[in-house]
């Protein structure tokens, strides 16, 4: 027989936001669709998704898993969102009706009149470089500290970022829970690059991922680019990432690069678009400043290519041993672990190897099991 499903009085009602959803898609969007379809697998929780937006609210149900309802009035989101900074009203369950659990996905959790509130922090990056943040991302903290004063428990993608949030906040630890993202399996892929594709008749290529702006510290990457390409005549450096903020720091470093013909730049890169360059990369750089996660390496990982990674964040505490790991900002401590990887066939194999051993953590599975023990926690203290 099959086994018994709670029944629907049993069952949590958990309301999300998926608004990260919409538009070009981020790495809160992936976690959003990712926890959606973790909990839309589940017997205990019956998780229904809408989103802040008058709109493109229209859009919403094609993008969300198999088994997630979309249910809401109208939002729109301006309106709403200067009410919600200042104010407890007007509460989420108007427009979504009833729930047991809010799950903010994106720093930003709605009032409630009688549900528990679960808000998602990704990183603090806001806090520490606010000079590349527009002004709806500088209001974060002051949403977080009302979510957090209104009785909301948080969701951190890192044990880095529960300590950073507990220590900013000053919120008990005990409401704070760590809930790693999972990383989707890999799929198969149309052929990797080929020749043609690479700049400067390169036959090989370093691969960097991830939005051009100063905390990717792609600047520094270039500049150890430099000396890689001195040891290895053979390797390109791709770059796949839209311009963000600060982008004219990279053009610069570009431009004044002994080896800047080397260097290819892709923009932003479809899922797919990105699965090929992946598939086909000696190494994954991953230089950056800070990050509240990082999935870059771990998708590297799953394609079984090894990483070269910064001790910045809770990159250390996301890669474990499974990548070769330099200080922030060190370019010749870089530049060494990509010469001394690209040129040992066996030493990438090795880490390779662990790279999968360490993704395998990384499920929606468990994610699902960790959001879900969370909402209910949150539910039972209400």
């Amino acid at each position: 027989m099959p086994p018994a499903t709670p029944s629907d009085r049993e069952r949590l009602r958990v309301a999300v936001d998926a608004t990260p959803l919409l538009g070009t898609p981020t790495g809160v969007g992936r976690f959003c669709g990712g926890v959606l379809g973790a909990l839309a697998a589940r017997g205990d929780v019956e998780v229904h998704a809408f989103a802040v937006t008058w709109r493109r609210r229209d859009r919403l149900p094609p993008l969300v898993p198999g088994g997630v309802e979309v249910r809401q009035r109208a939002m729109p989101a301006r309106p709403l969102h200067l009410a919600w900074r200042h104010a407890d009203v007007p509460p989420v369950e108007w427009f979504v009706g009833r729930a047991d659990v809010v799950h903010g996905t994106n720093f930003v959790v709605p009032p409630t009149s009688r549900a528990a509130r679960v808000v998602s922090v990704h990183d603090l990056s806001v806090l520490h470089f606010p000079e590349l943040c527009d002004p709806a991302t500088l209001g974060f903290p002051h949403m977080i500290r009302r979510a957090v004063a209104g009785g909301a428990w948080v969701h951190a993608d890192s044990r880095f970022v529960a300590d950073e949030v507990v220590a900013a906040f000053a919120i008990d630890p005990e409401r704070v829970r760590t809930v790693h993202p999972g990383v989707a399996a890999t799929r198969p892929v149309a052929p990797a690059p080929t020749r043609d594709e690479l700049p400067g008749g390169a036959r090989r290529y370093v691969l960097a991922v991830g939005t051009i702006e100063p905390r990717k510290d792609y600047p520094g990457l270039v500049r150890a680019f430099d000396a890689v390409a001195d040891a290895h005549g053979d390797v390109a450096l791709v770059i796949a990432g839209a311009e963000g903020w600060g982008a004219a720091a990279f053009r610069d470093a570009l431009a004044s690069a002994r080896h800047s013909a080397r260097v290819r730049t892709l923009g932003y890169s479809s899922e797919r678009d990105l699965a090929r360059w992946l598939a086909g990369a000696e190494v994954l750089a991953f230089p950056s400043l800070y990050e509240g996660f990082g999935f870059p390496p771990l998708e590297a990982m799953a394609a079984g290519v090894p990483v070269v990674a910064t001790t910045a964040g809770s990159v250390p505490e996301v890669v474990g041993d499974a990548a070769s790991l330099v200080a922030p900002r060190d370019v010749d401590a870089l530049a060494g672990a990509l010469v001394g990887l690209l040129g040992d066939a066996e030493a990438r194999a090795a880490l390779a190897a662990k790279g999968r051993r360490r993704v395998a953590r990384f499920t929606w599975e468990a994610c699902g099991d960790g959001m879900a023990a969370l909402y209910a926690d949150a539910a039972r203290a209400r």
